[in-house]
């Protein structure tokens, strides 16, 4: 092999490198400072019920709990902000949070069973078949928890028979609404992907009015 020519490729190979970290390094200050303006907010539930519940955070829905880590963790600015935690059947677990520059808050949600909560003598079934399963299910304007909880082999919906209003809202996509009128013993599936928008077409029941 030409010595020479090992040398070039060699000093070539080593500006090539150079050039990526440089690359590199100019992008991992920027996310740096942004987790130090930044404050991230963790959310945990011990049962089921709390790991399947909707978040909402200054109004908005941000999606069920035990999704919320990762890609899609909360980060927040500083300042109080308020936590909301719904699941059916419960009442609302309400908690303020005061997020710092670059520090974690974590929320310990605990649902009680609400006293107000009847389930019905006569029922009938839905199922729902929703993508994104992540989405927020709400039945006559009531949040009854995410597509993926009634979907499937084995997991419906009882509801008491006569008129129901199905909404399904995710931010980011256009709320899917729809009517169904059941009788008692019914079975019946609704069927759909929701459609991509603009943050600003959620509707108020996952987004909080400006």
């Amino acid at each position: 092999m030409n010595v020479k020519s090992y040398a070039v490729r060699k000093a070539t190979a080593v500006l090539a490198m150079a050039f990526l970290a440089s690359i590199f390094s100019v992008g991992a200050p920027s996310t740096r400072a942004q987790n130090k303006v930044m404050g991230e907010v963790k959310f945990e539930g011990t049962t089921k019920t709390e790991k399947d519940a909707g978040v909402w955070v200054d109004g908005n829905y941000v999606g069920y709990l035990k999704e919320l880590k990762g890609d899609k963790k909360i980060m927040l600015l500083p300042g109080e902000h308020e936590v909301i935690v719904r699941q059916s059947g419960y009442d609302d677990f309400v908690k303020k949070v005061v997020v710092e520059p670059g520090q974690v808050q974590i929320v310990n949600a605990v649902l009680l069973k609400s006293p107000r909560a009847i389930s019905p003598e006569v029922t009938a079934t839905l199922k729902l078949n929703i993508e994104p399963k992540r989405a927020a299910v709400f039945l006559d304007d009531k949040f009854v928890g995410h597509a993926s909880e009634f979907g499937g082999k084995f997991r419906s919906m009882l509801i008491s028979p006569g008129k129901h209003r199905i909404k399904v809202e995710l931010p980011g996509y256009r709320t899917y609404d729809t009517e169904i009128n059941l009788l008692a013993g019914q079975k019946t599936e609704v069927k759909t992907v929701l459609v991509p928008g603009s943050i600003e077409q959620a509707g108020p029941l996952i987004k909080k009015p400006d």
